[in-house]
């Protein structure tokens, strides 16, 4: 499906949907579908972020520049997902409980129904989030439509969206923790502000801090890591120290989910 045709897809499903509201975290695919219905249902499209700790800075910064330029109606909420024990224990469905605090605190603000950005790459994945989303009513345009990661890059450029269409994923901290290690704010703070200073540091198209079991890793990705020499390492190692406690951490190449522990009995466990 070329571009053109992959934008009239998504459009004719929102176009089923008439007025609804879009769930925008802040990446890619979000901001994607939050342009697209702005563009085809104007003011009948209303766009909520939740700002926790789990969402990195820039990507509520993103979503609130882009709500400027193009006049979105944006509501800024607070999920209150670390209000919730069955989420910050961090099990192998946390996803689950984020998504079903989002979805209803988007409910306390509006009755329209809600769309996400998830796409048809995301059915190859364990995704709990789906699961909530499931039990909420919001639905998936791009899957609706056929549309993967490649193609709303694509739709990105071809909506004007330029750059953007290029940054990488980038899921909420709390991924960063290997499952079953507790989550709390304030250590998402620190891994935060580790990855913003390896990317001070050095040049990588993708950084991830892992806080596991084992210790502290820093992931960079395999060409930038391949040609880190030892005084930057060293470096990294020095300043990500100081916001761990003097931890100093392992390097590995970055894989995505790393910290995510699932197994085939995980998913019959938890269905949810």
């Amino acid at each position: 499906m070329d571009t053109a045709n992959a934008i009239d897809a998504v459009a004719g499903v929102l176009d089923g949907i008439g007025p609804l509201a879009v769930a925008v975290s802040g990446g890619i695919d979000s901001i994607t579908l939050a342009t697209l219905a702005a563009d085809r249902l104007g003011h009948r499209a209303r766009m909520f972020h939740s700002l926790t700790a789990s969402v990195p800075q820039e990507a509520t910064e993103r979503t609130r520049a882009l709500a400027q330029r193009f006049g979105w109606q944006l509501t800024v909420v607070d999920a209150n997902e670390f209000a919730r024990s069955e989420y910050r224990s961090n099990p192998v469905n946390r996803c689950f409980y984020c998504k079903q605090s989002l979805y209803a605190e988007i409910a306390r603000h509006t009755t329209l129904p809600v769309v996400s950005g998830a796409n048809t790459d995301d059915l190859r994945e364990y995704r709990p989030g789906l699961d909530a989303a499931r039990a909420a009513g919001a639905r998936h345009p791009f899957i609706e439509a056929g549309i993967d990661k490649a193609a709303i890059r694509r739709m990105a450029r071809s909506l004007g969206l330029g750059e953007l269409s290029d940054i990488p994923a980038s899921p909420c901290l709390s991924s960063r923790v290997e499952t079953g290690i507790a989550i709390e704010a304030p250590m998402l703070k620190r891994i935060e502000a580790a990855e913003l200073a390896v990317r001070a540091l050095i040049e990588a198209s993708a950084v991830r801090c892992r806080v596991r079991a084992a210790g502290l890793v820093i992931e960079i990705d395999a060409a930038s890591l391949a040609k880190l020499d030892a005084p930057a390492r060293a470096a990294i190692a020095t300043r990500v120290a100081s916001l761990f406690d003097g931890l100093l951490p392992a390097f590995a190449p970055y894989r995505v989910g790393s910290a995510f522990k699932v197994t085939i009995d995980d998913r019959t466990r938890h269905p949810a």
